[in-house]
C-alpha cells in the first residue's frame, strides 16, 4: 500500500481537511480558520491544505476550496490573480559581470515597485506617464473594465492603468536566478495591484451584505459568499476573471521590460528559451472534481495538473523551483505557491536586525536595509521541508537560486 502524504483532519467539520503538512509548521489559528470553512454547506468533498499554509485575512493562505453553486470572495482574496512568471534564457552564469549592482539598478528603473503614500503620478510604484507598451495593452482590457464600472462605479476610482506593468510591495519581487545547469532565468511575482484590491474588497463587502440580508448563519462573516443566481454573482465572476487577465498581462509587461533592461547590461547577445511559465496562485476557476462541477478557489496555491508547469519560490536567499504537476486528485490538482510565512511582518521586524538580513542574503544583490527585514528568509518556512511535504503533488524540473532580487 502506498504511503499517504497528507494528514486527514475531521473533528466537527462537515467535510474533511486534507493537509500536506507533514514535517512543516501548521499554526493552530490557521487550522481554526480552515475548520470554519469546512463547516460550510457549500464546500464540496473536502478542503486541501498546502504545506505553506498560514493564517490569512478571511480565508487561509495555502488552501484549495471547492464550492458548489457559490464562491467565497475572501477565499479568492484581494490580490486577485497574484502569481508568478519565469523565463529561461540562453545566458550562463559565467557571462554575468562580477558586480551585479548595475543589473539590479536597471531592473529597479525598468519596473516601478514599492509605494509612496497616496495614488497617482507621485506614487513611485505607479507609472507617472503611461509608456506606449502599457497603453497598447490597456486598450485590450479597457472595454470590459468600463462595462464592469458601469454597473459598479466605485471600481473605476482604483489605480488601474497606472499599475499595469508594476510590481507592488510586500513579498512581490523581481529576480535574476541561476539554475542547476548554470543557465540564467528571470522570475517575478505580482498580481492585479490596486484595481484587483478594489474589486476584491468591494465584492467581499457585497457578499457580507447579502449574508446579512438573508440572515445567513456563518462561522465567520469574512466567509460570506455569493450564490449562483444572486444579484451580484455574475458580476463578481466577470470582475474576477478580468482582474486575473490584468494580473497575467501585468506580469508579461514587467517581464518584457526586465528582459530589455538585462539586455542593455549584458554585452553578449542572448536568446530566451522555450520554457516560460505564467501561473496564478490567488484565483478561482470552474473545474470538475469528485463527480461535481465546482468553483475551485486557490488562495496561495498553484494548479498542478499532470504535466503542467508551475513555480514555487522560496524566500530571499533561498532556492526556488520550476515544477511539473503530478495531477493528484486529492489536492484538486494543486501544490503550494511558496514557502509560507512562520512569522508576521511586525514580529520579524522586532526579532531580526539589519545584520541578520545581511547574513541571510549573503551572495544576493538586493536591498539589505531595515525596510525589508520583514522579508528576511527566517520569517518563512524552510523551502526544502515544504517541497518534501508535497512530493506526491509535483516533481522538480529546475532548481533556481537568485543572485539579484528587487523587492517592493
Amino acid at each position: 500500500m502506498c504511503e499517504q502524504h497528507y494528514n486527514i483532519l475531521t473533528g466537527e467539520n462537515r467535510v474533511a481537511i486534507k493537509a500536506w503538512t507533514k514535517g512543516v509548521p501548521f499554526e493552530p489559528d490557521a487550522l481554526a480558520q480552515l475548520s470554519n470553512i469546512a463547516a460550510m454547506d457549500i464546500v464540496h468533498s473536502h478542503i486541501a491544505v498546502m504545506p505553506d499554509v498560514h493564517v490569512g485575512k478571511g480565508a487561509t493562505i495555502g488552501s484549495v476550496i471547492p464550492s458548489t453553486k457559490a464562491i467565497i470572495p475572501s477565499a479568492v482574496g484581494v490580490d486577485i490573480g497574484c502569481g508568478m512568471v519565469a523565463l529561461k534564457t540562453s545566458l550562463t552564469a559565467s557571462q554575468l559581470p562580477d558586480n551585479l549592482s548595475a543589473i539590479r539598478s536597471a531592473f529597479e528603473a525598468a519596473v516601478p515597485h514599492g509605494r509612496t503614500s497616496g495614488r497617482g503620478k507621485n506614487d513611485r510604484g505607479s507609472w507617472g506617464n503611461i509608456p506606449d507598451l502599457v497603453a497598447l495593452e490597456w486598450v485590450k482590457l479597457e472595454a470590459q473594465f468600463e462595462r464592469i464600472c458601469e454597473k459598479h462605479p466605485s471600481i473605476r476610482s482604483s489605480n488601474n492603468v497606472h499599475h499595469l506593468g508594476t510590481m507592488g510591495t510586500g513579498n512581490h519581487f523581481l529576480e535574476l536566478c541561476v539554475d542547476e545547469n548554470e543557465h540564467i532565468w528571470l522570475m517575478l511575482h505580482s498580481g492585479s495591484r490596486g484595481v484587483g484590491n478594489r474589486i476584491g474588497s468591494y465584492f467581499i463587502q457585497l457578499a457580507r451584505k447579502e449574508m446579512e440580508r438573508h440572515q445567513s448563519q456563518l462561522p465567520d462573516m469574512d466567509l460570506a459568499y455569493l450564490q449562483e443566481g444572486s444579484e451580484y454573482f455574475d458580476d463578481y465572476v466577470e470582475a474576477v476573471q478580468w482582474a486575473q487577465d490584468f494580473a497575467a498581462k501585468n506580469r508579461e509587461i514587467m517581464m518584457i521590460n526586465a528582459l530589455n533592461a538585462l539586455r542593455q547590461q549584458i554585452p553578449v547577445k542572448f536568446e530566451t528559451a522555450s520554457i516560460a511559465v505564467n501561473c496564478h496562485h490567488n484565483y478561482v476557476s470552474r473545474e470538475h472534481h469528485f463527480g461535481k462541477d465546482c468553483y475551485v478557489t486557490r488562495k496561495g496555491a498553484v494548479r498542478a495538473e499532470k504535466g503542467e508547469l508551475g513555480i514555487i519560490p522560496g524566500s530571499m536567499g533561498a532556492k526556488s523551483f520550476i515544477v511539473r504537476g503530478l495531477g493528484n486528485a486529492q489536492s484538486f490538482n494543486s501544490c503550494s505557491h511558496g514557502a509560507g510565512r512562520v512569522m508576521s511582518r511586525t514580529k520579524a521586524k522586532k526579532v531580526f536586525s539589519i545584520k541578520d538580513q545581511i547574513a541571510a542574503t549573503q551572495g544576493v544583490e538586493c536591498r539589505k536595509d531595515a525596510a525589508v527585514i520583514d522579508e528576511i528568509p527566517h520569517a518563512y518556512k524552510d523551502i526544502e521541508q515544504v517541497m518534501a511535504a508535497q512530493k506526491d503533488l509535483v516533481e522538480v524540473v529546475h532548481t533556481l537560486k537568485q543572485v539579484v532580487c528587487v523587492k517592493g
